[in-house]
């Protein structure tokens, strides 16, 4: 279950099943919904037998079914499974990953704009982002009230209007978003993030034309060395 401190948040409405996750519309400052779900399988030991490559290995049920697991591990799977086909059922397009660090190439920008950056999700269309976490660390979550652009702090955006060697206009603008640094946030000194918690089933907003609410803030856990993830994401 979330710890107490998610039951606070100005930004997120709990919900009690997955009919209500998908159904409930956002607005009213809400802009992420939380399935509290307690899941019973041995997804550690499914980590263990998978053998993660460093970086992100993308997981399908021929990969999982082909493991050799106890009862409880095979619970497990099956559970991510079953996420995996219920999501595919309503229209998206889900993946289960095992993540052992990130592969990155270097930072050459002033700003960082990774999934380890707390960040928003992006659309072209309407569209809202779905996450789980089975194992390892979780993602974490800020209200919009306790965070500001990285592009509006005068300072850094000054900072990038020299690297861009131009007028702050909308060529600067397009610039800005041409290199995600539109869609990063630093948290205010008094921010207090929450965490996405292990086996809820999370629905958060995206940025996209016609969203009612702002988009959720949120990040990827910083890789822990020897504690990969899996993740289900759509």
């Amino acid at each position: 279950m979330p710890e107490a401190a998610l039951f606070s948040a100005s930004n997120i409405r709990i919900v009690s099943s997955f009919e209500e996750l998908i159904s409930t519309p956002l607005g009213g400052g809400i802009n992420a919904f939380c399935w509290p779900r307690t899941l019973v399988g041995d997804f550690a030991e499914v980590v263990t037998k998978l053998a993660l490559a460093p970086g992100i290995t993308h997981l399908d049920a021929e990969t999982l079914h082909a493991l050799h697991l106890s009862p409880a591990g095979k619970q497990a799977v099956k559970l991510m499974l079953a996420d995996h086909d219920l999501l595919t059922e309503h229209g998206m397009l889900p993946t289960l990953d095992g993540i052992n660090g990130y592969v990155q190439s270097e930072q050459t920008g002033p700003l960082r704009t990774d999934v380890c950056s707390w960040h928003c999700d992006s659309a072209t269309c309407e569209a809202d982002t779905w996450l789980c976490t089975y194992h390892g660390a979780s993602s974490e979550g800020l209200p919009n009230d306790q965070v500001i652009r990285h592009i509006d702090v005068p300072e850094t955006r000054a900072r990038l209007l020299q690297i861009y060697g131009g007028s702050d206009d909308e060529s600067f603008v397009e610039w800005l978003n041409d290199h995600f640094y539109d869609l990063h946030y630093q948290p205010l000194p008094t921010a207090q993030p929450f965490t996405f918690g292990i086996g809820n089933l999370w629905r958060v907003a995206t940025l996209h034309d016609g969203c009612p609410v702002p988009p959720c803030i949120h990040r990827a856990p910083d890789p822990i060395p020897g504690q990969p993830r899996l993740l289900l994401i759509a």
